[in-house]
C-alpha cells in the first residue's frame, strides 16, 4: 500500500468484529509507534496493550468516552507520555540546560511526541487493513485506570486506541465537513 492511499483511507472506526488481531500485526503497530519523532531522542513514551480480561476491566473503567459498539474491539493500546524523561534528558550536558525547568518548553513535547507515535500506529492500522479509533480517557477515569493497571504516576495517558477488524458496512462521507485547505494553509503570512 502506498503512503497516500494510507493517509486518504485513514478514518476512525466505531464498530469492530470480534476477530483477534494477529500478534505479528499488533507487534508491527507497536513497533511503528516507537519509530515516531522524539525531541532530543528522549523517547518518553510507553504503550499499554490490553486484550482479553484486561480489556474487559479497561472498559469497566474507561467506556464513558465511546459508544458501546467500540467496546467490541479486540485490542486497545494506551499511549502514555512521561514528562520526567524529557526534563531529565534536557538537563544532560549535551543539551546545554543545567536544570529541569519545565518553563523552558514552549509546548509539552512529551504529549506531542506521544501523539505522533499514536498517529504512526493509526496509519499502520490502515496499512494492515484494520480499523481503529483514537479516543480520550475522561479525567475521572484516569486514577482508577492507573490503579487497575499499575500505571506509574509520571506516565500520563494521552488517550487510547481501540483497534481490530472493522465491522462498519458503510463508509461515512465526511468530505463536506472537512475544512477547505484555503482556510487552514497559509504561505508566508496569515
Amino acid at each position: 500500500m502506498d503512503l497516500q492511499h494510507v493517509i486518504d483511507h485513514r478514518r476512525m472506526c466505531r464498530t469492530f468484529r470480534p476477530d483477534p488481531v494477529p500478534q505479528e500485526v499488533l507487534e508491527r503497530v507497536l513497533h511503528n509507534g516507537t519509530r515516531a519523532p522524539s525531541a532530543g531522542f528522549s523517547q518518553g513514551q510507553a504503550f499499554l496493550v490490553l486484550q482479553g480480561d484486561d480489556l474487559k476491566r479497561f472498559w469497566e473503567i474507561a467506556d464513558a468516552a465511546v459508544q458501546e459498539s467500540v467496546t467490541t474491539a479486540p485490542a486497545v493500546i494506551v499511549p502514555l507520555s512521561c514528562k520526567r524523561t524529557y526534563l531529565d534528558r534536557y538537563a544532560q550536558p549535551d543539551k546545554g540546560w543545567t536544570d529541569r525547568d519545565e518553563a523552558r518548553w514552549p509546548v509539552p513535547f512529551w504529549h506531542i511526541d506521544t501523539a505522533m507515535a499514536a498517529m504512526n500506529m493509526l496509519l499502520t492500522v490502515v496499512d494492515e487493513e484494520l480499523g481503529a479509533l483514537f479516543f480520550g480517557i475522561v479525567p475521572e477515569a484516569v486514577a482508577p485506570f492507573r490503579e487497575a493497571f499499575g500505571v506509574p504516576d509520571d506516565h500520563e495517558p494521552i488517550g487510547a486506541i481501540a483497534l481490530g477488524y472493522s465491522a462498519e458496512t458503510e463508509r461515512r462521507d465526511l468530505s463536506g465537513r472537512r475544512r477547505p485547505e484555503d482556510d487552514v494553509i497559509h504561505y508566508g503570512r496569515w
